[in-house]
């Protein structure tokens, strides 16, 4: 199985050293015009077969996890508009901007997708994953979308890169998930703190 990531964030490189660890086969998509600079993206670029553009990593991929910048998601929309998805199995692990008219990424994703399912995970640990987390305290990610198997599927792969997967329900709970995350965000906010604030799921 071939695993395409998209984007050129430290959440990236991390899944994709956590999946390829696992066994999986790991490839990147970043924009066109992309100029390495992190030693990461230095290191991949010399290798042949790693790193492609959006498109090329999508026709390539099996599972597509989108990790990529906001400023990049109308580039990846567009190469989803244009590419047949039917064997594919799309992952949004992004936040949109928390704004009065707060509107979630996966959402703006799923209109260039037609009648293709999304799911979301992994992104309550945010882009700069894990500087985010430099203690490594967090040890689960929360996903959502339709059932069948390629829910399944989702679950399986966060297994696989080492985490708890804790299902939320249908793609409707995409919008809790992001607000979830920008809670986090808020209240290291209003505590005037340089740290990241981070949930624990519990049963009582």
């Amino acid at each position: 199985m071939k695993i395409g990531i998209l984007g050129a964030t430290k959440l990236t490189t991390t899944l994709g050293k956590k999946l390829h660890s696992s066994g999986s086969q790991v490839i990147y998509g970043v924009r066109e015009n992309y100029e390495a600079i992190e030693i990461e993206w230095k290191i991949l670029n010399r290798f042949p077969g790693q790193v492609y553009s959006f498109i090329e990593a999508i026709k390539r991929a099996e599972i597509i996890l989108i990790c990529c910048e906001n400023e990049q998601l109308p580039e990846i929309c567009q190469s989803f508009s244009n590419l047949d998805l039917t064997d594919k199995t799309i992952i949004d692990c992004t936040n949109g901007r928390f704004e009065s008219n707060f509107s979630c990424n996966s959402v703006l994703i799923q209109k260039s997708l037609s009648n293709k399912n999304i799911y979301k995970a992994f992104n309550n640990l945010g882009l700069d994953y894990p500087n985010s987390d430099v203690l490594g305290l967090i040890k689960e990610t929360y996903f959502c979308g339709e059932e069948g198997p390629e829910k399944l599927k989702v679950k399986k792969l966060i297994e696989k890169s080492g985490f708890k997967a804790v299902d939320a329900g249908s793609s409707q709970s995409a919008y809790l998930l992001e607000a979830f995350f920008h809670l986090g965000k808020e209240i290291a906010i209003n505590k005037k703190e340089k740290t990241e604030y981070h949930f624990k799921l519990i049963t009582v």
